[in-house]
């Protein structure tokens, strides 16, 4: 596993060397390259202006914030550098919290953090261990190509996952979703049946089968065309809408039968013993 990004964790006194890797495997999905249709050569993208029509070259274009619909400002790169934060390569621990605190909703990108050489490793193992018995995760900052991340320390098995975090005012509210009436109490009666089909439901997560299906399909697909045999084709059947309180009790009744215990075999007779014997000898 190649590291994309070498530095220190800091919290207080203590400074582990570490390196950083993409915990997410990209190359498991397919991916596809647009190609012309008259030659299969790839397309080529121009970047133009969107009333001329011209082509424009990289030196002929600038950056631009709006801040009224068509009002732009110009930002120059002098003005890029004045706000340039200064990258130290060093991950500083703000403090430590309740993972529980941190909404799911902040997790962005999630990356694996290992030790830079022998030397880091016990300092990084002690860090680790400390995390999973505390229960609590790190909360740090560290500037990344010019800007400043958030990011979470979380213990992993044995080593130390990072999340790089949203910042708080970059999530929406719930609140704003038409249709979510959070005051709203449910109907009784359907709530003990939800609680009881969720009851007869739940299993340990490992249990569950989680498979990328379509991304299947597709490379059976592709490996088709590539051997020159007939294409696959990948059909999502949209599941029927029933009553909600028929659909609950359809559910439980069908979680109940998947729970009933295997009959046992039926005890031989004591004449189909003897024969079985008899047969053995």
């Amino acid at each position: 596993m190649r590291a994309i990004w070498k530095g220190h964790i800091r919290f207080s006194m203590v400074t582990i060397p570490i390196r950083i890797y993409n915990a997410i495997d990209t190359a498991q999905k397919v991916q596809f390259n647009l190609l012309s249709k008259e030659t299969n050569n790839p397309v080529k993208y121009e970047k133009r202006d969107k009333v001329t029509g011209d082509v424009l070259r990289q030196e002929d274009i600038v950056k631009g914030y709006q801040y009224e619909p068509g009002q732009f400002v110009i930002i120059e790169p002098d003005d890029f550098e004045k706000v340039k934060l200064k990258s130290t390569k060093v991950i500083e621990i703000e403090g430590f919290v309740d993972a529980s605190e941190v909404h799911e909703t902040l997790y962005d990108s999630p990356y694996f953090a290992g030790p830079d050489g022998d030397v880091a490793s016990k300092t990084y193992a002690l860090l680790s261990q400390a995390l999973r018995e505390s229960g609590k995760v790190g909360v740090g900052k560290v500037v990344l190509r010019d800007r400043e991340s958030a990011v979470l320390l979380t213990p992993h098995d044995r080593g130390i996952m990072i999340h790089k975090l949203r910042f708080p005012d970059e999530v929406r509210s719930i609140k704003d979703v038409p249709n979510v009436r959070i005051e709203e109490e449910a109907d009784e009666e359907q709530l003990k049946l939800a609680n009881m089909l969720i009851k007869s439901m739940t299993k340990k997560f490992k249990k569950i089968e989680l498979e990328d299906k379509y991304n299947d399909a597709l490379r059976e697909m592709i490996d088709n065309k590539i051997k020159g045999n007939e294409v696959v084709s990948y059909v999502e059947e949209e599941p029927e809408v029933v009553d909600i309180m028929t659909a609950l009790k359809a559910s439980i009744e069908q979680a109940k039968e998947t729970k009933k215990p295997m009959k046992k075999a039926a005890k031989k007779s004591k004449e189909e013993e003897k024969e079985v014997k008899r047969k053995a000898s």
